[in-house]
């Protein structure tokens, strides 16, 4: 074989690869036969053709080097720099075409479109370049009044958050000048400059690494260590940008600017020893620390466990574990403490609980708990109580983050004699440390009995004798915790009968006295929180309402600790915890046994918790529940979540009520909820987004964009694994959704939702199926679910119009309306109708006869809309449903009925038009 035939050889067998889709074998072609072709033409066309397989630039200019005439190619390159948004070097490529071929219309169109869109780059840059050194130049200049200059920095920010905008400040050394703003000390230009790098660094990889490189990551914490809260947010939101964009989250490509990004490992290394570092020192602000502390909850462990490493979580421990261990450790009444906010410690454990849930083997842990241990014991010392306290400071943090290895401390011999040592002190802090960690310490069941037997009688000798109300109040939630380990059993009562129901009035009593610090008045919550188990404490609260009204005011105080002692009390009062289903046989199965059976308060009754309810919604908690909600992610753990959401499902058990918690901000609020947290958490959020949704105008309790974020969740719960009831109420939610716009049409489409509302349709359960067609009637208005109609190989229709003929009227009317929404909108399911099922007219006509005037009304426009096929008009006509329109059409005019007649006329008149019937002549 001769070398031009083996050349076209393959060039004719890479065709026919490529025309397969076989692009590696139309590859391999290609390039063997540019081995063997000494031809520049039929090498330029092989190049030409190769270039095709991959929309490639470089292929095609390989070709054009061969043949500079090759046109294919030359077009072949423009398509392939255009992709690369090499807008000014393709428009060269297509005007050489238009040059080469006058008349072709497809270059012509190319260079007229290209040439439109660099006159729109064009403009777009130079103004955005001149609206960036105008602001700039404000922000500098000495003469340029404050209100300028914080109206310049806003409108860098919202600059920076378009891709064009970002790209351009950066681009005109924008990562410089905002430097300078950063050393101006003034607040407004320090947010503006770390706001704006914010946007520069979102979803952008090369700029994130380019910027944290040139600004330097301890430049920006020496920012976030300031003692401003906004700024330490700002900040915090900053590194996090930083970090997303780091970690991959980016996908896009950016070409030679990925050649920047040397190694983003060695960055987040950086970033990761700076925040540790930040942890410990005394020259970050309490707010520095505490977003310190948030970044690092938030990055550090895993947040898939199926992703088998761990090495962030080990470092951190490694490098970390004891500073975060001092933090839980400091007591802000003592000197040389470092700067804490109210919520710093809370955080800390936090964190300490999440590193802890992250180790993945039994040495891992053992050596968590060592450091723990070794840390804790290094502290104690017989000639120094400050480091005692520190010690059991830092213990009590523990106990509430990772509990297990707290409680194998608390058990180590001396501990708790220590702890008891201090109860005794003169000092006041010495005993407020004590009494704390022993609160902590009786946190399961196990643990309050051993202080039941060995610690009460110490707590109640404090709470007689001192008259410090901080230590006082502290004292009796040690109580108040201790007699509640039975829970809402009401045989397990720890006090005698009356004792629970006093320890709650003086709790009451304390979190309604203005003249104490928040932080005590915390701790009358904390013992309401164990009290309310008993159904006589609930019932006092909630006929209490300055109490009340107490708690909410602190929940939305900025010591945010106290949400979860806040959320337990209400989840306490609406009893909308997790119950166990007594069973009978079982209880007398147990009480043959001689098991513990646990018996149910009077007042835990049905009644009794909507009366609670209700007194609870009348003294603004649904307001209380919405500003928790917002509080910092890490104070909010996913256990407090669950329980707000278990509140507001219990709150939207009545539909009446929903209106009052839509107007206090309650939908709003519970959509993180949905969609963060435990499983538990977000689908009783979830449910209660649903029953809003059920009875409400979409429009007003989900206002703008809102609305579609509240689509997941009731599409969630159409899980067959979720409850019939919320199954039922998803649905008649999305019902309502489906109403309103073809966008939220769309949005339940892409949530994948149809499927299961079809499902539903033949759900035997009356209420849920006719949800689901009532679901199904307001989307066929969606151009997509008509188009599933008019597949073949489904039953969607036959089902359809089978449910026409249901007994159940609600059931009637959705189908009915669906099936005239559909022939209406598609001609060709008028004929398709016929063909699945033989008893299509006699459902269409028991429709027109039906004595339900919205039925009937809905029988005779599927009529009418079917008379626009010929095939079927001739059927209709043919029998007896000519009678029936006949005989309502010459009906009187009647106002119950005048839709029916009116469609009757119509169907009448246009079958005349059609000529398929004759009028009546004398």
């Amino acid at each position: 074989m001769s070398p031009y035939q083996q050349d076209f050889q393959l060039k004719e067998e890479g065709n026919k690869h490529f025309q397969a889709g076989e692009l590696d074998k139309a590859t391999e072609c290609y390039t063997k036969a540019l081995k063997v072709c000494k031809d520049n033409k039929v090498q330029a066309i092989i190049y030409r053709n190769r270039s095709a397989l991959f929309s490639n630039s470089y292929f095609a200019s390989e070709a054009i080097d061969v043949d500079s005439s090759d046109i294919k190619a030359l077009y072949r390159r423009c398509q392939a720099l255009e992709k690369l948004g090499k807008l000014d070097m393709a428009f060269k490529d297509v005007q050489r075409c238009a040059t080469l071929e006058p008349k072709n219309k497809t270059f012509l169109e190319t260079l007229r479109r290209l040439g439109a869109e660099i006159q729109q780059k064009l403009k777009t840059t130079f103004s955005t370049d001149s609206r960036v050194q105008g602001m700039f130049d404000i922000l500098l200049s000495d003469e340029a009044d404050k209100d300028k200059k914080e109206k310049a920095a806003n409108n860098l920010t919202v600059l920076a958050r378009e891709d064009a905008g970002s790209e351009r400040i950066f681009q005109n050394n924008g990562t410089a000048l905002l430097m300078k703003l950063l050393e101006t000390r003034e607040v407004e230009m320090i947010l503006g400059a770390v706001r704006t790098l914010s946007g520069m660094c979102t979803g952008h990889r090369a700029r994130a690494s380019a910027i944290i490189n040139m600004v330097g990551v301890d430049k920006l914490c020496s920012i976030m260590a300031m003692d401003n809260e906004e700024i330490a947010l700002a900040t915090c939101n900053l590194f996090q940008c930083v970090y997303d964009s780091l970690t991959g989250g980016d996908t896009r490509i950016y070409g030679k600017e990925e050649a920047l990004v040397l190694d983003t490992n060695r960055d987040l290394k950086t970033i990761l020893l700076a925040l540790l570092e930040m942890i410990g020192s005394k020259k970050v602000s309490g707010h520095g620390r505490d977003q310190a502390l948030n970044l690092l909850s938030k990055n550090v462990p895993r947040k898939d466990k199926r992703n088998t490493d761990n090495s962030k979580t080990l470092f951190t421990i490694d490098n970390g574990l004891r500073k975060i261990l001092k933090v839980c450790g400091q007591m802000p009444d003592l000197p040389n403490q470092l700067p804490l906010t109210e919520n710093t410690q809370l955080i800390a454990s936090v964190l300490l609980n999440k590193l802890y849930d992250d180790l993945r083997c039994d040495p891992e842990r053992d050596n968590f708990r060592d450091i723990c241990d070794d840390y804790i014991k290094s502290k104690f010392d017989p000639n120094d109580m400050d480091k005692n306290i520190h010690a059991i400071n830092a213990l009590s943090g523990l106990l509430q983050g990772p509990f297990d290895v707290g409680n194998i401390i608390v058990g180590r011999q001396g501990v708790m004699e220590i702890m008891v040592a201090l109860c005794g002190s003169e000092r006041e802090v010495d005993q407020l440390v004590a009494i704390e960690a022993i609160i902590h310490a009786s946190t399961k069941m196990s643990r309050a009995s051993f202080i039941i037997s060995n610690g009460v009688s110490l707590l109640k000798d404090i709470y007689k004798k001192t008259k410090n109300e901080k230590i006082k109040i502290r004292a009796l939630v040690g109580l108040c915790k201790l007699g509640s380990a039975g829970g809402d059993d009401y045989s397990m009562r720890q006090f005698a009968e009356g004792s629970t129901e006093k320890l709650a009035k003086q709790c009451r009593k304390w979190l309604c006295n203005p003249t104490l610090d928040v932080r005590t008045r915390k701790w009358a919550i904390e013992g309401l929180a164990y009290l309310t188990n008993d159904a006589d404490v609930k019932d006092d609260f909630v006929e209490d309402e300055p109490a009340m009204k107490a708690m909410f005011e602190l929940a939305k105080s900025k010591d945010k600790t106290i949400l979860y002692a806040v959320a337990c009390t209400l989840v306490n009062c609406t009893n909308s915890y997790d119950k166990k289903e007594i069973i009978p046989e079982m209880v007398q199965l147990a009480k043959f046994s001689k098991q513990h059976v646990p018996e149910q308060h009077p007042k835990d009754k049905k009644d009794f918790i909507q009366k609670r309810v209700k007194k609870l919604l009348k003294a603004g908690v649904t307001s209380a529940l919405a500003v928790m909600v917002k509080a910092d992610s890490s104070v909010l753990t996913d256990q407090t979540k669950e329980m707000l959401a278990r509140v507001f499902l219990a709150l939207a058990e009545d539909a009446k009520d929903r209106g009052a918690i839509v107007a206090q901000g309650g939908g709003k609020a519970l959509i993180p909820l949905a969609l963060e947290g435990t499983e538990t958490g977000k689908i009783k959020a979830s449910h209660a987004l649903a029953k809003i949704a059920a009875v409400s105008n979409p429009e007003i309790a989900f206002p703008g964009e809102r609305v579609y974020e509240v689509v997941r969740p009731l599409v969630n719960l159409l899980n067959t694994e979720r409850d019939g009831i919320q199954n039922y109420e998803a649905l008649m939610g999305l019902t309502n959704f489906a109403a309103l716009s073809d966008k939220l049409r769309v949005k339940i489409l892409k949530e994948r939702a149809l499927p299961e509302i079809e499902n539903y349709m033949f759900e035997e359960h009356d209420q849920i199926r006719q949800a689901a067609v009532e679901c199904m009637c307001n989307l066929v208005c969606c151009k997509e679910v008509q188009e599933r109609y008019l597949e073949d190989g489904n039953d969607k229709l036959k089902l359809l119009v089978l449910l026409c003929g249901e007994d159940d009227e609600n059931i009637q009317i959705a189908a009915a309306g669906a099936l005239a929404m559909l022939t209406a909108a598609q001609k060709k399911l008028s004929v398709k109708m016929t063909k699945v099922t033989e008893q299509w007219l006699e459902i269409m006509q028991r429709l027109c006869l039906h004595d339900n005037p919205q039925i009937q009304h809905r029988g005779f426009v599927t009529v009418f809309n079917m008379l626009d096929s010929d095939e079927v008009a001739k059927r209709l006509i043919e029998s007896e449903m000519l009678e029936i329109m006949s005989y309502f059409a010459k009906q009187e005019d009647n106002a119950k009925r005048q839709a029916c007649i009116d469609a009757a006329r119509a169907c009448v008149s246009k079958a005349m038009d059609l000529g398929l019937i004759k009028p009546f002549t004398q």
